[in-house]
Formats: C-alpha cells, sequence, structure tokens
C-alpha cells in the first residue's frame, strides 16, 4: 500500500486509458450515487409520514356506537354511553394499560367570548394525560392538571388561532376569563398542535378545558364521550384494545357477535403497516443500488482483465526477475481497489451533496420532510466499495500471477 512505484504504475495505467477508466468507474459512481439518492428520499418521505402522526404511535381509541343485536332484554340500536366508572373499571381490570385518558366534546362549535370579541371554536374536555397520546406544544402557561380534575376548576388552554382573534396583540391572555355558553373559564395556558398543516389548523381553534368542569358545566355528568388509552412498556396495543373491548362490552351488555357497538381504533397496526411500507422502499433501493454496483465491478472486472492480457510480457519479465505471486496479485488488486473506491467516494459525497442541497432549499411538503442519510448507510456503503473493489480485481489477480515467465515473454 505505502509502496511509491506501484502507485506510479497505478496512476500510469489510469492515465493511458483515460476514457475506458472513466466509463467503467462511472458505474460504480453511479450505483453508490443512487443508493444515497434512494435510501436520503425514503428517509424523508419517512420523516414527512412520522411528522404527521400528531398522536402516540401505540395509542387506541374507542369509542361507543349503536348495538346491532338484542341482549339480556335491551333492544337492538341501543346507544352505548360510556361513563367515568368504566375508566376505574379499566384502571384496575387491565394493568397492562398506562395511560387512560376519557375525553368529552361539546357537540358542533360554540361561541367563545372575550369583553367585544367572540367566534366559535370547538370546545373539548381532556384529563392530564391527553398530552401523552396527543402531543403538542405549550407555548404558555400550563395544561390541564389533576387539581383542574379533582376539584372541577373551570379553567382552560386555548390555541394560537383562539388567542389571535380573541385577545389584542400583545395581550397576555393567561389569567383572563373567556366565556364558553355563558360560562366563564379563565385561561392558565396556550397550546400548538403538532402533525401535518391540517391537525396544527384544528388545534390552533381549539379550547380545552378539565373534563370534570366540562361534565358539570354542560349537563354530561358521569358521561364520557371516548377514551384514549396507550399499552405500558412492551405490551402491544392489540392486547389492550381486545380487553378493553371485551371489557367494555361486558360492562354495557354487549352481545358477544355484535362488532358494530363499540368502535376502536389502533394506531399502532397502522403505523407498522407503514414501517412495513418504508422496509419495502428501503430494501428496493438497496437492491437497484446494489445491482447497478455488481454491474459497475464487473465492468471494473472486465478492465483489469484487459489491463492484464495488455501487460502480459512485463508480467512475465516480473516474474522472471523473481517477482512472486503476491507481488503480481497485490498489484492488481491495488489497482481494482483504487478504481472502485475513488468512484465510489465520489458518487457518496454527490449523493450527499444532493441530499444537503434538498434540505437547504427547503423542498419538503405534506410527505417529504428532511431528507437525510445516516452515517451507518453510508459507512456501510464505503464497506461494501472496498470488497466489490477486492472481487473485481480477484480473478484478474489470480490469472497473472499464473502467468508463465517463457510463454508471456513468447506473446506477441
Amino acid at each position: 500500500m505505502f509502496d511509491l512505484d506501484k502507485w506510479n504504475e497505478i496512476y500510469a495505467t489510469i492515465k493511458k486509458h483515460k476514457l475506458r477508466t472513466a466509463l467503467t468507474a462511472f458505474g460504480v459512481f453511479w450505483g453508490i450515487f443512487m443508493l444515497i439518492v434512494l435510501l436520503g428520499a425514503g428517509r424523508g418521505f419517512q420523516n414527512g409520514v412520522e411528522e404527521g402522526f400528531d398522536v402516540a404511535k401505540n395509542a387506541v381509541f374507542v369509542w361507543g356506537r349503536r348495538t346491532s343485536e338484542p341482549f339480556k332484554g335491551f333492544q337492538a340500536g341501543r346507544r352505548i354511553q360510556f361513563t367515568n366508572d368504566d375508566a376505574e373499571a379499566i384502571r384496575y381490570a387491565i394493568p397492562e394499560v398506562d395511560v387512560i385518558a376519557p375525553r368529552n366534546q361539546l357537540r358542533g362549535d360554540f361561541t367563545v367570548n372575550y369583553k367585544t370579541k367572540n367566534a366559535s371554536f370547538e370546545v373539548r374536555g381532556e384529563y392530564p394525560d391527553y398530552l401523552k397520546v396527543r402531543p403538542a406544544e405549550m407555548l404558555t402557561g400550563r395544561f390541564v392538571n389533576e387539581r383542574d380534575i379533582e376539584k372541577k376548576r373551570k379553567v382552560a388552554v386555548i390555541g394560537t388561532r383562539v388567542q389571535e382573534l380573541l385577545f389584542e396583540e400583545g395581550v397576555n391572555p393567561l389569567g383572563k376569563y373567556i366565556d364558553i355558553k355563558g360560562i366563564p373559564f379563565k385561561v392558565v395556558g396556550t397550546i400548538k398542535g403538532k402533525g401535518d398543516a391540517n391537525d396544527i389548523k384544528e388545534a390552533a381553534e381549539r379550547v380545552i378545558i378539565s373534563n370534570t368542569a366540562l361534565q358539570q358545566a354542560f349537563n354530561q355528568v358521569n358521561k364520557v364521550g371516548f377514551f384514549a388509552f396507550t399499552p405500558k412498556n412492551g405490551v402491544p396495543a392489540v392486547v389492550i384494545e381486545k380487553k378493553i373491548k371485551a371489557l367494555l362490552s361486558e360492562r354495557h351488555s354487549i352481545a358477544p357477535k355484535d362488532k358494530k357497538a363499540l368502535g376502536s381504533a389502533n394506531v399502532e397496526k397502522e403505523y407498522r403497516r407503514v414501517q412495513g411500507l418504508f422496509f419495502i422502499i428501503g430494501a428496493f433501493s438497496w437492491f437497484v443500488s446494489i445491482g447497478t454496483i455488481i454491474a459497475g465491478a464487473v465492468g471494473v472486472s472486465n478492465i483489469m482483465l484487459v489491463i492484464v492480457r495488455e501487460r502480459t510480457k512485463e508480467i512475465g519479465v516480473r516474474k522472471a526477475l523473481g517477482a512472486t505471486p503476491w507481488s503480481i496479485i497485490s498489484l492488481i488488486l491495488q489497482e481494482s481497489i483504487v478504481i472502485t473506491a475513488l468512484s465510489g467516494y465520489f458518487g457518496l459525497l454527490a449523493g450527499t451533496a444532493l441530499m444537503e442541497f434538498i434540505n437547504s432549499m427547503g423542498a419538503e411538503g405534506a410527505f417529504f420532510k428532511n431528507p437525510e442519510v445516516d452515517m451507518t448507510i453510508a459507512i456501510s456503503a464505503l464497506v461494501t466499495l472496498v470488497v466489490t473493489g477486492t472481487f473485481a480485481g480477484f480473478i484478474p489477480a489470480r490469472k497473472a500471477a499464473k502467468v508463465n515467465p517463457v510463454e508471456a515473454l513468447s506473446d506477441e
């Protein structure tokens, strides 16, 4: 590797056949370039989709609907109404559940007033664990806490659009009272949603109050609209989904075969499907790129065979003067590795530069964000290059090492 004469020979060979070497190296360059671009774009797609998840990736939602079958004296068509007692029953009967967030929502948009200003917004009743299910950014103040739930405090957390429409610019809404359907609520925080543009817009136009205060103030005593859950670490969401629905079916006398009485959504199941799609995209990217790299390696191997053929007499002279087979093999291998490593390295640089350019241009959309290539992939690509270059030069190197000096010197 540190023999200067070998490096001079490699340089002279490449310089002598510039076009042939460049065309051969381009195959390896293009393979690595496409690998970086495809994996980076796939990562950008994955980041965009995951950014759109404005909810915990293992969340489960359960809500009541109407029964479709009669059971225990109840007629079909009965509306299932959850209660606070259901939450307590789930908490004690299903230890696999980590977060339980009973939720309520006032039907329709309600007019919210502050002094002379008013506008219509969505009003929801939440528990403190709401933020564990649907993460959001607290801009100022705080969220609903356990004391608010226990004391049924009339406190409110408002979105950015609510603040913009009800309060003058520069006015701090914290500590001010807004009226919801004629009932005053003290603003204790402002919030900004996460997720895609639509999720952020909805959160901006929302007023969140403590669930117990909503139940008491708006005639929904002991009523729960729907539940949000997350399982404990290591527990699949589908496990708690089945147990919760079974328990609620028993508590509300729902027929075992009635599949319409309870609705549910399993975010983890959908997220895994998306992850499976990302895996397929990544595997396809590797397949296409590795195939291109192998094609480039075959090209490198072919050019090395040609070089060995052209230098048959020279190799014969070397062996006649005492050159060992390994010295011949190392020369051919080193030249092959240099061609593949350099072309692949420039492919790696070009692919990474393109990803950085896309980032700097802000080329992001609803399903595409921050395309990137991590160091593990870059290192793996470089290792692949070295291995490819070694294999590409091995067959020509073996052929060169087996050259008979007498036959080589007489070769025309």
